[in-house]
């Protein structure tokens, strides 16, 4: 098998899932606890949370389609299709229902976990990431800058500096060997082509919400949001629209933290995936 990252007590393999060859973390024995990792990383952001909770939960941070270990299908890339391939990951292992924890695309493909099929997702931790339920206002618009790298990422431009996408994650403090198992994956030109296709549906998404089409319905499962105050991608602002959606959703924002959270506040996270999911 390929030599991952080691990681104190990960195990690895490769699930066949709804026509998708899926590379699979795990780690641990209990309640299940799914984590879903965001761009441009993989299963290896998650390994502070899985060493601080190996003892209490079965943990599984799966690669999403196009990154990490797992395959790169021709076709589109977006949250939609992580949902889609998610759930057939649940379905292969045998897993009814799950907590879930999500990081910048992981996060918002967690909420849309949630809503879509709700009796799966028993509660969210989503991290560094907006929610679908944004309503369009002045306030929401001033805060658009923050998506610019979105812009070259849908160019593709990946493709000529993959050492680009590490970066904001050294800015954070994160050390360079850790940033270079992610940037790593990204040098095969299937695995930068996949960026693009994600970032081109990104702005496609921006486009509808400004529009004010394709709402999604409400969450049933009990969520907590937290963003970076730091954070040069996602406002903080995007907090307080969860929180109109009643008692079962919170935000919490990080004092002092960026984007990287699982990086550089594993201790933090992990306290709150244990005080929220239980």
């Amino acid at each position: 098998m390929t030599d991952f990252p080691h990681v104190e007590g990960v195990e690895h393999r490769y699930v066949e899932a709804g026509g998708l060859r899926t590379h699979v973390a795990e780690a641990g024995e209990g309640a299940p606890l799914l984590l879903i990792h965001g761009w441009p990383q993989n299963w290896y952001q998650w390994r502070g949370i899985i060493t601080r909770l190996a003892g209490s939960r079965r943990l599984i941070a799966p690669d999403l389609r196009g990154f990490g270990w797992t395959d790169v299908p021709d076709g589109p890339i977006n949250p939609d299709v992580f949902v889609g391939d998610l759930i057939a990951l649940l379905d292969a292992l045998g897993l009814e229902q799950v907590d879930v924890a999500g990081h910048d695309w992981g996060g918002f493909t967690s909420f849309l976990l949630s809503t879509r099929h709700p009796g799966r997702v028993r509660k969210v931790l989503a991290l560094s990431a907006p929610h679908p339920w944004v309503t369009p206002s002045p306030d929401l618009a001033l805060e658009a800058w923050r998506g610019w790298y979105a812009i070259p990422l849908a160019a593709g431009v990946i493709r000529f500096d993959p050492g680009l996408v590490g970066r904001g994650i050294r800015r954070e403090g994160v050390p360079q060997a850790d940033v270079d198992v992610y940037v790593d994956r990204l040098r095969e030109p299937a695995r930068a082509s996949a960026t693009a296709r994600l970032y081109r549906s990104y702005l496609s998404t921006v486009t509808t919400v400004v529009r004010g089409g394709r709402p999604e319905p409400r969450s049933l499962s009990p969520t907590l949001l937290m963003i970076g105050e730091k954070d040069p991608a996602v406002s903080t602002k995007f907090g307080r629209g969860i929180e109109r959606g009643g008692d079962d959703m919170r935000f919490e924002p990080i004092p002092g933290a960026g984007h990287f959270v699982c990086d550089t506040h594993a201790d933090l996270v992990a306290d709150r995936a244990r005080s929220h999911l239980g």
